[in-house]
C-alpha cells in the first residue's frame, strides 16, 4: 500500500510537467487499445464458434452476455446464407439473359421491331367541311343494292370508295336552295348528302361535280390534281392558287398575278375561295370538254360523270355500283341543280322498284327525273 501511495505521490509530481503529462496520457491509450484488443479477441472466438456450428443441432452453452452475441451472429449467418442464394440465382438470371440475348442476335432485326399500331385516319378527315357525322349516314349504310345485287370491291381510299362513304342528312329533309328556301320540286331525291352549298348561286349542277371531285383530291394531298378549265379554256390550277397567285379576269383574257403568300393559301378556307373562282368562270361547257369519253358504258363506275354540256346544260355523278351473278350492274347518281341546292341522291323515277338504283341498260339514255341524257353522255375525269 505504501508502495501503491509513492508511486501515486510521483505520478502526481510528474504529471504536472507537460511533456511528461503527455506520456502518460500515451502509455494509458495504449493500455486501453491492447484491453480492448484482447476482448474482442474473445467474442471472434465465440463468433467464430458460433458460425461453425450454425448448421449443427448441437445447443451451445453460452453465458448471458455470449447468448447475445450467438443470437446476433446466428443472424448473420442466416443473412449470409440468404445472399448467397440470391447471387446463386442472379447468376443464374444473367446466364438466362445472356442466353435471351444470343438467341435474339440470331432473329432478323425487322421482326424485333416494336409493333406499333397501325396509324387509323380519322373518319372525318376525308370530309374536311364536317365536323363529325353518324355512321349509321354513310351512303353505304343507309342505301342498300336491290335484292340480287351486291356492291362491288373498290380499292381503299379511291375516288369511287371515297362517294360510297360520303354521309346523308339523317332523314329525308328536304332540298334547300343556297338562300335556305326550299327547292320548288321535292319529289326528286331519295336522300341529301351532308354537305354545304354555300350563299351564292354557284354550286350548281356542273359545279356540284367539280366540288366532290375537289374535295376527294384535296382530303388525300393530291394537290396538283386539282385543276379545272374555265369556260374561256384557261386552265385553273389549284397548286398555282396554293403559291399565292390569283386570276385576273378581263373579258376572255385570264392571267395569274401573285397577290397573296403561300402560306395564305394552303388553308382549307382558301380552297373553297379557289373553288368560288372554279364555279364563277366554268359550268357544264367547259367540263364536258375537260372530260373523256366512257367508250362502253358497261365500264361505268363511281365518279363517271353524265353530262350535257351547254346553256343549258346538266350534269350528274355516278356515285356508287352494285352488281348481280350476270354481271349486271346498277348504280347510285347524285345531282345539284338551277339555282345552286343541296346536292342529292336522284330517284329512278322510271323504275320505282328499283330506285334509286338504275339499271345498266338505262344508261345507253339515261332518263333522270329532271334531265334525259343523250346516247355517249357518259364521261370520266382523266385521273380516275
Amino acid at each position: 500500500m505504501r508502495r501503491l501511495t509513492v508511486i501515486y505521490l510521483c505520478i502526481k509530481y510528474l504529471i504536472r510537467f507537460e511533456p511528461v503529462r503527455t506520456c502518460v496520457f500515451v502509455i494509458l491509450l495504449l493500455c486501453l487499445s491492447v484491453f480492448i484488443a484482447c476482448y474482442s479477441g474473445g467474442k471472434k472466438q465465440v463468433l467464430d464458434k458460433a458460425i461453425n456450428d450454425s448448421t449443427a443441432t448441437t445447443k451451445i452453452n453460452f453465458q448471458p452476455e455470449e447468448k447475445q452475441i450467438a443470437k446476433e451472429t446466428l443472424n448473420v449467418a442466416k443473412i449470409a446464407q440468404i445472399n448467397s442464394s440470391k447471387l446463386e440465382e442472379n447468376t443464374k438470371s444473367s446466364d438466362l439473359e445472356e442466353q435471351r440475348k444470343t438467341e435474339l442476335s440470331e432473329i432478323p432485326a425487322k421482326e424485333l421491331e416494336p409493333k406499333v399500331a397501325e396509324k387509323t385516319e380519322s373518319k372525318y378527315s376525308g370530309y374536311p367541311w364536317l365536323s363529325g357525322f353518324d355512321e349509321q349516314n354513310r351512303i353505304s349504310y343507309r342505301i342498300p343494292p336491290p335484292k340480287g345485287y351486291t356492291r362491288i370491291k373498290l380499292t381503299p381510299s379511291s375516288f369511287e370508295e371515297w362517294l360510297r362513304q360520303l354521309p346523308l342528312k339523317a332523314g329525308k329533309p328536304s332540298v334547300k336552295l343556297f338562300d335556305g328556301s326550299q327547292k320548288a320540286n321535292q319529289d326528286v331525291h331519295e336522300a341529301v348528302i351532308d354537305i354545304d352549298v354555300g350563299n351564292f348561286d354557284l354550286q350548281q349542277c356542273a359545279d356540284a361535280v367539280m366540288r366532290l371531285r375537289a374535295e376527294y383530291l384535296w382530303s388525300r394531298k393530291k394537290y396538283d390534281d386539282i385543276h379545272f378549265n374555265f369556260t374561256s379554256g384557261h386552265k385553273a390550277s389549284y397548286s398555282q392558287w396554293r403559291l399565292g397567285f390569283r386570276p385576273q379576269i378581263s373579258g376572255n383574257n385570264v392571267r395569274w398575278v401573285k397577290t397573296e403568300t403561300a402560306a395564305n393559301s394552303a388553308s382549307y378556307i382558301s380552297f373553297k375561295q379557289y373553288l368560288k373562282q372554279v364555279f364563277t368562270f366554268a359550268g357544264t361547257l367547259s367540263l364536258n370538254k375537260e372530260l373523256n369519253k366512257v367508250p362502253d358504258i358497261r365500264q361505268i363506275k363511281a365518279g363517271d360523270v353524265f353530262i350535257k354540256g351547254g346553256s343549258p346544260g346538266h350534269a350528274v355523278i355516278v356515285m356508287d355500283i352494285a352488281l348481280n351473278e350476270k354481271g349486271e350492274k346498277v348504280f347510285l347518281l347524285a345531282q345539284s341543280y338551277m339555282p345552286a341546292q343541296d346536292i342529292h341522291i336522284l330517284k329512278n323515277l322510271n323504275d320505282p322498284s328499283l330506285s334509286p338504283w338504275y339499271h345498266n341498260d338505262e344508261a345507253l339514255q339515261l332518263n333522270t327525273p329532271e334531265w334525259n341524257f343523250d346516247t355517249n353522255s357518259l364521261k370520266r375525269f382523266s385521273e380516275n
